[in-house]
């Protein structure tokens, strides 16, 4: 059976993306919770992780280290990772790609945190990431997702990733049009969302958050 290592439920959006593609397809896994923000986080991630950082996927002697790459080997496994049409699978890997290398001023001023609500208006800057990303939205489910809720129809990989965006923009009230709207809700009330967000809840805070007005803030970024 595989083993995924994630961070805090709360904060980790990219430990969130291999989880929630595991757990929303069926891919049967062990989870091991690293907590962050620890005076020994780096120590305890680097015994299993190469790069110090979660989400990490062990298969036997097999390791990958990154939530892209993780759906990339699952895919060679597993049917559905990825859409079945070869044009809407390179749009969803064109996608994912976007979100996972790309959004900087989202990541840094929308942060996630589960727990929170707290509505924002978002800078310029961030709210033209947030108009890119409701474009990229609308695009998927006009051009392949007829066949279902989400970006390509059935629940992918690309759906993953967009999962951290969708408790954001839940977090901080953004603003949605009603196709961006219906496919957030769709994202949010998955049952693996609903299982995550239930776990984050009950979370306790790690030593190394600083509580605010706001809520609990990381003093660094979740890996």
């Amino acid at each position: 059976m595989y083993t995924l290592y994630i961070g805090n439920k709360n904060y980790s959006t990219w430990s969130l993306r291999a989880w929630v593609l595991m757990k929303t397809l069926d891919i049967a896994f062990r989870e091991e919770r690293l907590a962050l923000y620890e005076p020994d986080t780096s120590r305890r991630i680097l015994q299993v992780s190469p790069s110090g950082r979660v989400p990490c996927l062990r298969d036997g002697e097999v390791v990958v280290w990154d939530s892209l790459a993780i759906a990339e080997y699952l895919a060679e496994s597993h049917r559905n990772v990825w859409p079945a049409d070869a044009i809407a699978r390179a749009w969803a890997r064109s996608a994912s790609a976007e979100m996972h290398s790309g959004f900087s001023r989202l990541r840094d001023e929308l942060s996630m945190n589960v727990k929170l609500r707290s509505a924002k208006t978002p800078s310029a800057a961030t709210a033209a990431e947030i108009a890119r990303i409701v474009a990229l939205w609308r695009e998927g489910r006009e051009r392949f997702g007829r066949g279902g809720d989400f970006l390509c129809g059935p629940f992918t990989a690309v759906d993953a990733f967009f999962c951290p965006v969708a408790f954001r923009f839940q977090t901080y009230a953004v603003a949605l049009d009603q196709v961006a709207g219906a496919y957030c809700r769709a994202l949010l009330t998955l049952p693996a969302m609903r299982e995550w967000a239930a776990d984050a809840a009950v979370e306790p805070e790690p030593r190394g958050v600083q509580s605010t007005s706001a809520g609990a803030t990381p003093q660094a970024k979740p890996a």
